[in-house]
């Protein structure tokens, strides 16, 4: 299982970049799929997750912000994020968890900045 993430960027605050996370297999076979983010100096979070029922869950900080979406034909995982600011800058992860195993798969991080 092979979880490509790619978008992440620079940009200045305000603004909007979309990031994709293309997994090797169908993604019908993950329960949870998700974007998680690691800050400079500090821990991983949750930004947004999504199941395969469609259900989505966000952080606060980024409600209204930020949309997670999936495309089963593609297989791939997308984050929308607009209104960008400075402390949205981090490392992104995509996440995806096998249904059956429960096993968690991270793709390898795309960097987002947001600055003037």
């Amino acid at each position: 299982v092979q979880l490509q993430a790619s978008g992440g960027g620079l940009v200045q605050p305000g603004g909007s970049l979309r990031l994709s996370c293309a997994a090797s297999g169908s993604i019908v076979s993950y329960s949870t799929m998700g974007w998680y983010r690691q800050p400079p100096g500090k821990e991983r979070e949750m930004v947004a997750t999504i199941t395969m029922d469609g259900i989505t869950d966000s952080a606060d900080s980024v409600k209204g912000r930020f949309t997670i979406s999936s495309d089963g034909a593609k297989n791939t995982l997308y984050l929308q994020m607009n209104d960008l600011k400075p402390e949205d800058a981090a490392v992104y992860y995509c996440n995806a968890i096998n249904k059956w195993t429960r096993i968690h798969y991270w793709g390898q991080g795309t960097q987002v900045t947001v600055s003037s």
